[in-house]
């Protein structure tokens, strides 16, 4: 493996490997914007163009697990943190902050990962910051790695919203688009047996380039001029390393991805599988699979031995059910994976939680095993209190246990793919996901956005294919899909995901009518958003009822096809009760009557 050195990332470079960066930075600022701003546009542009310098594992995305050949560790827990200066961005890259231990650079504050960082201190600064941080830390690995020559990966799930990883001063990875895992084989530059240092330069700009969009712009302040950002998005711009940092071991030959397909016939279900695999030394011959299916207690149910593909088939399989539709929902096998050759005997073991279900649509319907689904759920988020959008296990579980509470069965990813563990407690508990990638309020449909779009997507639908819990993919919420670009755009879209998944049916989440929607054309079910009696005439509720039902019937004359309104309510301040003035849009109590009006139309008693 050959690592690029970053000394090239310099302000105002003339190599000509970022002359397009300039033309970018033209195109994105207007002119006239201060050498201030332009430095620091260069500095995030130069970040994101380490993508092209040290590419991130391209093959599976599997989620780190111990088995008899694989070791697992977490570099979570507290990490060295600091800015980097707003005046001069590109310091870090000059000084080469990546060589050496982040406190030799300057005052560091403590930092937990996972964890925003916009909130862990009471500094405004911090808070507020657009631009470069920077992250470090220190870590050892045994020297009986090396001996037994592992792969060592280094795993990050998510970091918002622009990263590049160093290890012992080497550029390793890069990656743009947050919410999603990234990963890279870092055996090469490891010291074993001693210590070693990571360091993370993360980017929280929001370009019209990225996804999801936002602007720069100059603040004229009592200290000077500010650089700002604004998103048309209704949601905080969390920054950090928002989930588990993992390091973990394969051997040599390894399984590299698990893709799973599941159907019924009569009464026999069916697992058709794919498995891919890397490293291995083709003087010797194919490597053979040797799959066995388990049950929830962990006992043999069947098995195949095979090449890379398989199928597996089960007479009266327990299947896939979600919520409140069966006595035992969320019902996970576990597809077992072994690797293995007569040569070399078994290189890797890899578990895969398998369920058994099909999801079908009509024109009128979502089925799930051939049974209509009534959606019943959430909009979701991942933001709370001081860790912002850091995973937090206490906070994942109490959501569970008021999403059944409620009596609800389902959840949308808003507005950006959720953490793997999320998807976890979903996939063994039955609630059903509408998984949406982070494009937010759309606009300004260039060709650079169509593509990390689509790269958007990808790298979901590469997480999340096995899962499921995942019965549909959402490609956008509240674009501006009236505009005329947008048809083309979203038909691209609708093409792209449909190429790495017909399993499952594509929507997209519109805040327009259906006479100027120019993308619900291109989609299997049309989710739309509307807040009658709050943002659509706020305070009369009387204006509720008859303008919805007029609506999800429009909507299903002009397209024929499954309607689901994805969001709809109002707004109040919590604790805010005023007995006396009860159509106050703040009022606590005003919230009931939208919320009831609009729940005696969709949830049929």
């Amino acid at each position: 493996m050959q690592f690029v050195p970053t000394n090239m990332l310099v302000a105002h470079s003339t190599n000509k490997r970022f002359s397009r960066y300039t033309e970018l930075v033209r195109s994105l600022w207007p002119l006239g914007m201060s050498t201030t701003t332009t430095i620091y546009a260069y500095s995030l542009l130069l970040l994101r163009s380490g993508v092209t310098l040290a590419r991130i594992s391209s093959g599976g995305i599997l989620y780190p697990q111990e088995s008899e050949s694989r070791d697992v560790r977490t570099l979570d827990g507290v990490w060295n943190f600091r800015l980097s200066p707003e005046s001069d961005p590109l310091v870090g890259f000059r000084e080469h902050w990546y060589n050496k231990e982040l406190r030799q650079t300057g005052e560091t504050i403590p930092m937990p990962v996972p964890a925003s960082y916009n909130d862990i201190t009471q500094d405004k600064a911090i808070r507020d910051h657009v631009g470069l941080v920077w992250y470090d830390r220190s870590f050892f690995v045994p020297d009986t790695w090396r001996q037994q020559g592992l792969r060592v990966w280094m795993r990050f799930g998510s970091v918002s919203y622009a990263a590049q990883v160093w290890v012992n001063g080497q550029l390793v990875m890069s990656h743009e688009i947050g919410h999603l895992p990234f990963q890279r084989d870092i055996a090469s530059v490891l010291k074993y047996g001693s210590k070693n240092l990571v360091t993370v330069a993360v980017d929280n700009t929001l370009l019209e380039t990225s996804i999801p969009q936002g602007q720069l712009s100059e603040t004229y302040t009592d200290n000077g001029t500010q650089i700002t950002q604004s998103y048309t998005f209704d949601f905080f711009n969390y920054a950090g390393i928002h989930r588990h940092v993992h390091l973990y071991t394969t051997p040599q030959v390894y399984i590299d991805d698990i893709s799973v397909r599941t159907s019924i016939t009569g009464n026999t279900g069916v697992i058709e599988y794919n498995v891919s695999y890397n490293g291995y030394d083709q003087s010797y011959s194919s490597p053979l699979c040797f799959v066995d299916l388990l049950d929830r207690e962990g006992k043999f149910v069947a098995r195949d031995i095979t090449t890379l593909a398989g199928r597996i088939e089960l007479d009266s399989p327990r299947l896939w059910w979600p919520y409140l539709m069966d006595s035992e929902p969320g019902y996970l096998y576990t597809l077992q994976v072994r690797l293995a050759s007569p040569q070399l005997g078994t290189k890797d073991v890899y578990r895969l939680p398998v369920g058994i279900r099909t999801v079908k649509w009509n024109n009128t319907s979502l089925l799930i095993n051939g049974r209509p689904l009534y959606l019943r759920g959430f909009g979701k988020h991942e933001d709370s209190d001081i860790r912002g959008k850091g995973l937090d296990y206490s906070l994942v579980a109490k959501d569970y246990n008021l999403i059944k509470w409620i009596g609800a069965n389902s959840f949308r990813t808003s507005h950006y793919p959720y953490a793997e563990e999320i998807m976890d407690f979903a996939d063994r508990q039955g609630i059903v996901v509408i998984n949406e990638c982070p494009s937010v309020d759309t606009v300004g449909f260039s060709s650079i956005l169509l593509q990390k779009h689509k790269d958007s997507l990808s790298e979901l639908i590469r997480r999340d294919k096995n899962r499921p819990s995942v019965i549909m993919w959402s490609i956008a919420n509240e674009a501006r899909t009236h505009l005329p670009a947008a048809g083309p755009y979203f038909k691209s879209i609708v093409e792209h995901v449909k190429s790495l998944d017909q399993s499952r049916p594509v929507t997209i989440v519109t805040a327009r009518g259906s006479n100027e929607d120019k993308a619900a054309q291109y989609v299997d079910i049309i989710g739309f958003n509307r807040y009658n009696g709050w943002y659509n005439n706020p305070g009369r509720t009387n204006t509720i009822v008859n303008n919805l039902i007029d609506e999800v019937q429009n909507w299903h004359r002009n397209f024929n096809k499954p309607i689901i309104i994805m969001e709809y309510g109002a707004d109040t301040m919590p604790g805010l009760h005023l007995v006396r003035n009860v159509t106050s849009v703040t009022n606590s109590y005003y919230q009931n009557t939208p919320l009831s009006n609009q729940i005696d139309i969709v949830y049929p008693r």
